[in-house]
């Protein structure tokens, strides 16, 4: 899909892999990237949004290798000094990555949107692909568990997810409104189409769908709307996905992701390893390895599903 304007909805690592895959993929095009803020929170007095900075960091290269978070040849001054003095380390901030939250708190503080911030810093990294916040006003993550309530990254990181998922909330969300970005996105006459990436249905995409109009809009766009199985084999490659899906009492399986997002989508991206589930899917489904270890996995992955994209007959 060459020549016209792709948006993604993504959320942390294996978002920005196939994000990434698409600015590639995408040729002479454009990608828009649509992410989660449900994970922003505030640590040390600074404004920290986890799956922006993930995004941010991955599509210019500067992304930890061996994490898919941070960045890569990251030192930690900053944080040694902080644990001598007593200071909450649980949430590990590099001495690269601190400036990212710095200047982000600064300018937040003198009432730029977020939108328009995380746009700056995309530019200033040298991204081909237009990044923005699924909203610029605070909506929040809430884990409501069998150990009780927490933050997101408090049961994210603090607590490595150990606690049993009974429910999850989405504070702030009646509240909030699509980005102006975002939604200058939707209208574009040259929207081709929208690509789900294989983000945690439940944490990571749910909070961007419970914007309100989002989803609506979404579908409004007139363009066919594909999903990527973030489940391999019945299992996650990364995070809490399966997890929670059995918590919750939902079978771990990637129809039944396919289920959850319903007649928002038009087909849906199905790694082979799950192909017998194909025949419990409703919507037209490809089949391929989504498995993204490389690179040139990304690209691949992220061209199959633009070609599938295309190949679909037009929306309702």
């Amino acid at each position: 899909m060459r020549g016209t304007h792709v948006l993604a909805l993504s959320g942390g690592v294996g978002g920005a892999k196939l994000a990434d895959g698409l600015m590639q993929a995408v040729g002479d095009g454009r990608l828009s990237v649509a992410v989660n803020t449900g994970d922003d929170f505030s640590h040390l007095g600074l404004h920290i949004s986890p799956d922006i900075d993930t995004a941010l960091y991955t599509l210019a290269g500067l992304a930890n290798p061996a994490t898919g978070w941070g960045r890569r040849d990251e030192t930690w001054t900053f944080m040694a000094a902080l644990e001598r003095l007593g200071g909450e380390t649980w949430f590990r901030l590099g001495d690269g990555d601190l400036a990212t939250h710095v200047e982000r708190t600064r300018r937040l503080a003198a009432g730029e949107p977020l939108s328009a911030i995380v746009g700056d810093f995309a530019r200033r990294l040298g991204i081909a692909a237009a990044i923005v916040p699924m909203s610029d006003q605070p909506l929040r993550t809430r884990v409501h568990s069998d150990e009780g309530v927490f933050d997101f990254q408090d049961y994210f990181v603090r607590l490595q997810c150990r606690p049993v998922t009974r429910s999850i909330e989405f504070v702030g969300a009646d509240k909030a409104s699509p980005c102006p970005a975002l939604l200058q996105v939707l209208a574009d006459p040259a929207l081709g189409a929208i690509v789900i990436c294989p983000s945690n249905p439940y944490l990571s995409i749910a909070p961007i769908l419970a914007v309100p109009g989002l989803r609506e809009a979404l579908r409004a766009a007139g363009v066919p709307v594909v999903a990527v199985s973030p489940l391999v084999g019945g299992a996650a490659v990364k995070g809490p996905t399966a997890k929670i899906m059995a918590e919750l009492g939902i079978s771990v399986s990637a129809d039944e992701i396919a289920r959850h997002y319903g007649e928002l989508l038009d087909g849906f991206v199905l790694d082979v390893r799950d192909a017998a589930l194909r025949t419990r899917i409703t919507q037209p489904v490809h089949v391929t390895d989504t498995l993204m270890l490389t690179p040139a996995d990304r690209v691949r992955v992220a061209g199959e599903t633009l070609d599938f994209a295309r190949r679909l007959r037009a929306p309702r």
